[in-house]
């Protein structure tokens, strides 16, 4: 990483209110309190056709939404708006979503809402596991908001879901996409938490270039990611990491290759690179649409610096196939 990419650009200090659950905060409203500008001049761009989504046809999106409902579960495809949900609905696949869906964030990108998020529902991993069980799952991913006002950023609930899916389910395998767990003492809180109870794989996203973080991640820091990723890996060397970039925002090629080699150096052995996608008019524009054949030159790029598996396209997520790509990278079933 170079010595003017990251560490002249500091994070906006992370300001959490404390008290009762406060009304949710969407679209424009939760976008005007960002207090990282972005340039909100830039023409809104044509799709291109090779972003266009076809629809499935049958109602197994209706009745895995009435599932998740049953059960008070949140997924994230349809928090953060993914243009894949009718693809992995269809199949009976999904990302669940923990911790509420109420983020002490307020990213430029992100469709989650922002507020003062309610207590950890001591219910919910057992609700989890049930689920996955009913649902036959063999392959799940477990994320959530940032928790910004828990001293462990939300770590021990994400413990204490692995526990419930494992003794429910002894054959499914876990990702875990994590937030940063930024804050005096929460990563090492984290990392103490998760040390008896590893995920299959650990996944943190990077989301976009350092250059990008303070109009893109207001409060989060882009070497503080990378330490994350890199102590997990340390303390678990037999656990797969694992992390996901964005494009679109205005980054260029070559900070995108030096964002590969920073994840590189800290030890990361998957990587996911998709196109960022505007989920309303309030949000982060899109700057640009890379085309296909871009994203493959990446995915060819990334395989060269070693990467166990790249999965670069314009509709690739950080949990899309996440099976498969856990599988290329040689995590295998448990027994």
């Amino acid at each position: 990483m170079s010595d003017n990419s990251a560490s002249s650009i500091k994070a906006i200090p992370i300001s959490v209110v404390s008290g009762a659950p406060a009304e949710k905060q969407l679209g424009g409203e939760k976008i005007a309190l960002n207090r990282a500008g972005f340039d909100t001049s830039v023409p809104t761009l044509r799709k291109p056709s090779w972003i266009r989504v076809r629809l499935p046809q049958g109602n197994a999106v209706q009745q895995l939404k009435a599932r998740l409902r049953e059960n008070a579960l949140v997924t994230v495809c349809e928090e953060a708006s993914c243009p894949n949900i009718h693809e992995c609905f269809s199949k009976g696949t999904a990302t669940f979503m923990i911790l509420g869906d109420v983020c002490t964030r307020r990213c430029s990108f992100c469709d989650v809402a922002h507020g003062r998020p309610a207590a950890p529902d001591p219910l919910e991993p057992a609700r989890l596991a049930d689920t996955i069980r009913d649902m036959r799952l063999k392959y799940v991913v477990i994320t959530s908001v940032d928790r910004d006002d828990l001293r462990d950023g939300g770590a021990e609930h994400f413990a204490a879901c692995i526990r419930a899916v494992r003794h429910a389910n002894p054959t499914t395998r876990i990702e875990i996409l994590t937030p940063d767990f930024r804050g005096k003492g929460r990563m090492e809180r984290a990392l103490e938490v998760l040390k008896d109870f590893p995920p299959d794989v650990f996944n943190h996203n990077l989301e976009t270039v350092p250059h990008l973080y303070r109009e893109v991640r207001p409060g989060a820091d882009y070497q503080w990611s990378l330490d994350l990723l890199k102590r997990f890996k340390a303390q678990h060397p037999d656990v797969p990491t694992k992390s996901g970039i964005m494009l679109g925002l205005g980054e260029t090629y070559e900070q995108v290759i030096e964002t590969l080699c920073d994840l590189r150096a800290h030890d990361v052995e998957m990587v996911t690179i998709g196109q960022y996608l505007q989920p309303t008019p309030h949000h982060h524009p899109v700057v640009r649409y890379w085309t296909p054949d871009e994203f493959e030159s990446l995915r060819i790029a990334g395989e060269a610096m070693g990467f166990h598996h790249v999965a670069s396209g314009p509709l690739v997520r950080s949990s899309y196939h996440a099976d498969q790509q856990a599988h290329a990278a040689g995590v295998t079933e448990h027994a």
